[in-house]
């Protein structure tokens, strides 16, 4: 089966485009579901993280309080470290954990992560979502309600856009309408399509 990561920076409209695959049949792995799923109250993995970073990290369920604990790490790269080393192996083998049941021609991945954290081997494509800074800044505000500050801080540590294009296999200009952006997607899984049967072919 061939895998498809597709990653991008904040705000570039990832989730849509993975929406768009998954209405063609196309089954969707995601990084940031996952992680969220391995944190909720009660799991071994939130035990973990609040032993780790201590009791002011709770919500009053018992839970993270993800807020409180992105603020902790975010301007701190030891605490970020720790945070990753936790949930990254994690994630990565529920993500591949996953693959094996799939009965489909190829999967999406979606990895916003994937370059920070070296995870190009889990996938045979990268497709990147890109879109200049100012749209991802006002997106991300009317999403998330975050000071524009923060935004930038956080696209500061990501991979610049630049650099994500270059390492590429695909990209998809998400800057246009949702009828251009579908238009793009159909004409990707084509694509893929025809790489997976290249693929299972050349076995």
């Amino acid at each position: 089966m061939l895998r498809i990561g597709l990653t991008g920076g904040i705000g570039s409209g990832k989730s849509t485009i993975a929406t768009l695959f998954a209405a063609h049949g196309v089954p969707v792995i995601d990084a940031d579901v996952i992680a969220h799923r391995l944190t909720l109250p009660g799991t071994s993995t939130t035990a973990q993280i609040l032993q780790e970073f201590g009791p002011e990290t709770a919500d009053a369920n018992g839970g993270i309080d993800r807020q409180r604990l992105a603020q902790r790490i975010f301007n701190d790269r030891k605490e970020r470290a720790r945070l990753e080393g936790i949930l990254h192996p994690l994630i990565r083998a529920e993500m591949q954990h996953q693959q094996v049941t799939l009965d489909a021609p190829y999967c999406l991945l979606v990895i916003p992560l994937l370059f920070e954290t070296g995870q190009e081997d889990l996938v045979d494509r990268v497709l990147v979502v890109d879109v200049d800074e100012g749209t991802q800044i006002a997106r991300v505000v009317a999403r998330d309600g975050r000071s524009e500050a923060e935004i930038r801080a956080i696209l500061s540590s990501q991979t610049d856009r630049a650099q994500r294009l270059k390492m590429a296999d695909d990209s998809i200009t998400n800057t246009g309408d949702l009828a251009d952006l579908k238009a793009k997607v159909e004409t990707l899984h084509r694509k893929y399509l025809a790489l997976a049967l290249d693929k299972s072919s050349s076995r």
